[in-house]
């Protein structure tokens, strides 16, 4: 009984709007993806490398990854990632409303959380370690907690073709098996591929807390460093996702039962139902959420 009282307190707290509750999923998410990466990369560089290092900082992203999808799948898909979305709406699987919906409220959350190791969590180690100083580039820099930065070896054209690599990599995964399955691939890759930039492979995950650095004081040069590096995570790893969904569609997908159809007309359903207000509609969500 106490508990039927309890619902039924909280019950008109409840957000209505199928795409509100997707995008407050969806921003949760990011924002636990991204203190888990910007955390352990803070630790590792802050320490000069004594509590943690390249494995320590991928791992916790692999971590962070599925973490993110069980915070967010059952809800929004765990979309996570503009480069992710986008080849679902060019195959017609996903409104193009709702990809500018997540993909707004991604980048605020990662932007917002970038504030979280700089203002509170490492505030004191990020003061320390460069003796006062915010830079971007030098033994003693840590920008590149935030965003990547190109090893200096790096060419633009070969950062390109990094991102769009890495990106194609990213295509099916069984049903059922998305957190687990996803976060080894991230860190297979990560350990594979991760040399050359730290492989971001994520619009969000790089171009919103370069913005927040710009902002909280390492100034202009997290725009110009590495020969203007900053587009080609934003803009490869976008252009990579759609020649890897076509290659998992022409050699995979198209040659097996879809599995995945029951799941996709459900959202579909839901999507269609919200946005008419029917009695069906509360129960779709319902019986999904």
């Amino acid at each position: 009984r106490a508990s039927t009282h309890a619902q039924a307190d909280i019950r008109p707290l409840r957000i209505r709007s199928l795409l509100a509750r997707q995008c407050l999923a969806e921003l949760l998410a990011v924002f636990v993806l991204m203190l888990l990466i910007q955390g352990s990369s803070a630790q590792a560089v802050t320490s000069g490398g004594t509590k943690g290092n390249f494995f320590t900082v991928f791992l916790a992203g692999s971590l962070g990854i599925m973490l993110a999808i069980y915070v967010s799948g059952n809800v929004s898909g765990a979309h996570l990632n503009p480069a992710f979305s986008l080849p679902m709406c060019l195959r017609g699987h996903l409104p193009w409303a709702r990809f500018l919906s997540y993909s707004l409220v991604q980048l605020l959350s990662a932007f917002c959380a970038s504030g979280v190791p700089y203002h509170a969590l490492y505030h004191d180690a990020l003061q320390n370690y460069p003796g006062g100083s915010l830079t971007v580039t030098g033994p003693k820099e840590t920008a590149s907690i935030f965003a990547t930065y190109p090893a200096p070896y790096l060419s633009l054209s070969n950062g390109f073709l990094d991102q769009v690599l890495g990106t194609w990599k990213l295509m099916g995964v069984p049903a059922g098996l998305e957190p687990v399955v996803v976060g080894l691939l991230i860190l297979a890759d990560m350990l594979s591929m991760g040399a050359n930039c730290g492989f971001p492979i994520n619009p969000v995950q790089d171009l919103d807390p370069r913005l927040f650095t710009y902002v909280a004081g390492w100034g202009p040069e997290v725009f110009s460093a590495g020969n203007g590096w900053w587009w080609v995570p934003v803009v490869g790893s976008l252009v990579g996702a759609m020649p890897g969904t076509a290659t998992y569609q022409l050699l995979v997908a198209k040659h097996h039962p879809e599995d995945s159809e029951p799941s996709q007309d459900l959202e579909c359903a839901q999507q269609e139902a919200s946005d008419s207000g029917s009695p069906a509609a509360t129960q779709l969500q319902e019986s999904k959420l």
